[in-house]
């Protein structure tokens, strides 16, 4: 875990928890929470458990807690101060993998911190976690050119472009598009014109 050294207290600090400097509000994180579980909602799938890789301060977990007490949360990180903070299970997503599956995986902000190496490990472990749903978020080169607030968002990570990631993730799952993704293993709940191109 040396190499994941610089997800200190510091880091959290600045981009998750300081209102001057953080990337994103605890209630825009609930926007998104609220919005993941209608669209589960929705399409009548069942979450009884979420997985939620790189979870940090663990927003996900609370707002579970408080929402969906009856989803059973596993959080995993490889900030040890967060896994203490948070009470998470530290691991690194490249080089790990749960023997058990999961109704819903969470995997915001972590690939883009892995080497190229690791990427393709990285997705194949949460493919054979999946039961169906993902949601995914990762800053790509376009996200940085157009997107991001630069002077909130960090870039100290490998800046790629959305097609990389496109290649590998295709191969393990189906784009629903607005971050979600749903594996190839299980037929979704969708409808033909629900479904997002594969690639721009």
């Amino acid at each position: 875990m040396d190499r994941f050294r610089r997800f200190d207290e510091a880091y959290y600090q600045r981009f998750y928890e300081d209102p001057k400097t953080r990337v994103m509000s605890t209630d825009d994180h609930v926007a998104l929470c609220e919005f993941v579980f209608a669209f589960v909602k929705f399409n009548q799938i069942e979450v009884k458990s979420l997985l939620d890789v790189g979870a940090g301060v663990a927003h996900w977990k609370y707002w579970l807690e408080r929402h969906h007490p009856g989803v059973k949360y596993t959080g995993t990180e490889v900030s040890s101060a967060m896994c203490k903070k948070h009470g998470l299970q530290q691991k690194d997503i490249a080089r790990w993998r749960d023997r058990k599956k999961h109704d819903l995986i969470v995997c915001q902000g972590v690939l883009q911190y892995l080497p190229d190496p690791d990427v393709a490990p990285a997705v194949a472990n949460i493919a054979a976690m999946s039961k169906g749903l993902l949601y995914l978020e990762i800053t790509t080169r376009q996200d940085l050119r157009e997107n991001c607030d630069l002077e909130r968002t960090d870039q100290d990570i490998f800046i790629r472009n959305g097609s990389y990631y496109r290649g590998i993730l295709n191969k393990h799952f189906t784009n629903i598009g607005a971050g979600l993704w749903w594996t190839k293993e299980r037929p979704g709940p969708f409808y033909e014109l629900e479904l997002a191109p594969s690639a721009k």
